[in-house]
């Protein structure tokens, strides 16, 4: 009988719209929101958030300096762009899904004098509408973490709906081109420092994008997690079609480096990240 009831309750789900159907996957918590669970402090150590200094440059450059424009960082993490850029006077609004590391940022921030809005937000349902001039989403903000390439689309989509008429988004996500000629496992085993994350086991897959592994991370406490994840790789065409479907009329694609996101890195196979700059 619970069968039944189940198919009946999927199919009800099925004729929602997307809002009303991310209960069910909130049920059990992704490897994402358990990963980042008192992982604050070992997560301002890990290699990929070296770069703050200078990506924070590259996002200057980009807007012209420009301190009237309201920004948005999407999964924000500690906060380390929001409050550097906050630090150089601008306006920054940080949303995360994770109340640990929002904390983290937030005690980082009063350190440092700073009054920042710091909001738990998902990126796949943000309550803003036509507020921010710019949105930033950096180093795995968030985007293509999502267990579905419909959730992908739908904080993109959320993205667009929160910026202003011509409002610009600069995000990096995942080249699809790297895993054609280079193994996701190498990468990951040369950059990992053993003692915060071991990667074992991944497996990409060529039909759907997706690099499916077992991470094994220590968290701030000692304690060790080992997670199942599942992350979403993207090729320029796609990134190109997904954002005009959601209104960004101008899109350039670059390749990424820690610590520079510059338009003139030329993306190519080498690039484990791109750049992406799209205008309304």
């Amino acid at each position: 009988m619970w069968v039944e009831s189940f198919k009946i309750l999927n199919y009800i789900m099925h004729l929602l719209p997307f809002s009303h159907k991310l209960w069910r996957w909130r049920i059990m918590k992704q490897w994402y929101e358990t990963m980042y669970e008192n992982y604050g402090i070992k997560y301002d150590s890990e290699v990929f958030t070296q770069g703050t200094q200078g990506e924070c440059n590259s996002i200057e450059q980009e807007i012209n300096y420009d301190k009237s424009l309201k920004i948005i960082d999407i999964g924000c993490g500690t906060g380390r762009h929001t409050i550097e850029l906050s630090k150089r006077g601008y306006k920054v609004t940080g949303i995360d899904l994770s109340e640990s590391l929002l904390s983290r940022a937030k005690e980082k921030a009063a350190s440092a004098d700073l009054k920042i809005d710091f909001r738990k937000c998902d990126a796949r349902t943000l309550p803003f509408i036509n507020e921010f001039d710019v949105a930033i989403m950096l180093c795995g903000g968030a985007f293509p973490l999502m267990e579905t390439d419909e959730m992908n689309y739908e904080i993109l989509k959320n993205i667009s709906r929160a910026l202003k008429e011509h409002g610009k988004l600069i995000m990096t996500t995942m080249n699809g081109f790297f895993p054609l000629l280079h193994s996701v496992k190498d990468f990951h085993s040369d950059a990992d420092d053993k003692e915060k994350t071991a990667y074992e086991g991944g497996v990409f897959d060529f039909m759907t994008f997706r690099d499916r592994s077992t991470i094994t991370v220590v968290d701030d406490f000692g304690n060790k997690k080992e997670l199942e994840c599942n992350e979403r790789y993207y090729i320029p065409s796609e990134m190109t079609w997904l954002l005009k479907s959601v209104g960004f009329k101008t899109i350039d694609i670059y390749g990424a480096k820690l610590g520079s996101l510059s338009r003139g890195d030329k993306l190519n196979t080498d690039d484990f990240q791109m750049l992406i700059i799209a205008e309304k």
